[in-house]
């Protein structure tokens, strides 16, 4: 039993051996200009939070599965949030009552100051024609036609006309002043009605968003919470994994790095696919770190390497994301030399789609 367990290590041993002698020979292989250092694919990764606290009712996703933009992946109750929603629109209904309330007392002012000014109007006529009499008067008295008497008579009726010229303009005034504090109610009212829009229109946003959507298309890593938990705020409920942002960071030593910019062409060769994958250097990092212990260098004298990554096209990540998954090991090629032409075996070469069985009617 122990001598096969030393076969089955020296064999594994001699495999990975084969395997990095294999892939130093290719490296070596290739022509002045084009390094490349072995990665692993990667996938953005992106976490979905709930932004309430509540209770998980449905979770409507597996781990693996394809989701599109907006589309719902988990369910929370709602019956809090309905509750608020259901009280916010009691509230805006009741201020929009109140409007119409004081838009009617507003209608009511205005017909009283229509009144009061229609008795002005008419009072005015009594007070000319009183004030048109006692003048008659006072001219017949000068010329002994009629008593003093007359006269006071005439000046009693022209005191009242002028007397009830002065109680309209006051009623005026009182409705004036009335419409006034009804103005200022249908301006509380009519903030009223903006005040229960707007909790409305929170309490709308909470209950939306106790369905839980994905913000862009993606794949489930993991789900995080299960049917039945109760969330916190801000807890998170699913892992997304970014299937459009496919990407491999490579470590390069400094020499290498000299003529190295972002935008350059780069390859990508997986392992385990008859493929290469065209690509792009889309970040270099600023300052160097040690060698990381999954990239085997040439040389063990090279301890300071610059991370590079190089980055898929989006439209290839989006053609072949069914194809290409997190983790997948491989190496990454790139241009030190811009005037160098890649050698025939890293030219693209992409695997074909496989078309989806249609089903015979």
């Amino acid at each position: 039993m122990k001598k096969s367990w030393i076969l089955i290590l020296l064999v594994v041993a001699a495999a990975v051996g084969w395997y990095f002698w294999q892939q130093q020979q290719q490296a070596e292989a290739l022509p002045s200009g084009i390094v490349s250092s072995n990665g692993r694919l990667e996938l953005e990764q992106f976490d979905i939070a709930s932004l309430y606290p509540g209770r998980i009712e449905q979770i409507l996703v597996d781990e693996g599965e394809d989701v599109m933009a907006d589309q719902l992946l988990v369910k929370l109750s709602s019956t809090q949030s309905e509750s608020q929603l259901m009280a916010a629109q009691a509230t805006e209904q009741r201020a929009y009552q109140m409007v119409s309330q004081a838009q009617a007392g507003r209608n009511q002012a205005e017909q009283a100051m229509a009144r009061a000014q229609a008795e002005i109007n008419a009072h005015l006529e009594q007070q000319k024609v009183a004030k048109m009499d006692l003048d008659n008067a006072r001219k017949m008295r000068s010329e002994n036609l009629i008593s003093d008497s007359e006269v006071s008579k005439r000046m009693a009726a022209y005191n009242g006309a002028v007397a009830a010229v002065q109680a309209a303009r006051a009623a005026r005034a009182e409705a004036q002043a009335a419409a006034q504090q009804v103005d200022a109610q249908i301006a509380e009212a009519k903030a009223g009605v903006n005040q229960a829009k707007a909790q409305q229109q929170a309490a709308t946003s909470m209950n939306d968003d106790m369905l839980i959507r994905s913000p862009k298309a993606g794949r489930v890593e993991y789900r995080i919470a299960e049917v039945g938990s109760v969330i916190a705020a801000g807890s998170k409920v699913v892992s997304l994994l970014d299937t459009e942002d496919a990407y491999m960071n490579i470590f390069l030593p400094n020499q290498q790095m000299s003529s190295l910019q972002v935008g350059d062409d780069a390859r990508i060769v997986l392992d385990g696919l008859d493929s290469v994958w065209p690509a792009q250097v889309s970040f270099i990092a600023s300052e160097a770190q040690f060698t990381p212990k999954s990239v085997e260098t040439q040389n063990e004298r090279e301890k300071l390497m610059f991370k590079v990554r190089i980055k898929l096209p989006l439209e290839v990540a989006q053609k072949y994301k069914g194809l290409l998954k997190g983790g997948m090991t491989g190496n990454g090629y790139v241009r030190s030399d811009t005037d160098v032409a890649w050698p025939d075996e890293l030219t693209i070469k992409l695997p074909a789609v496989k078309m989806p069985v249609q089903n015979a009617s």
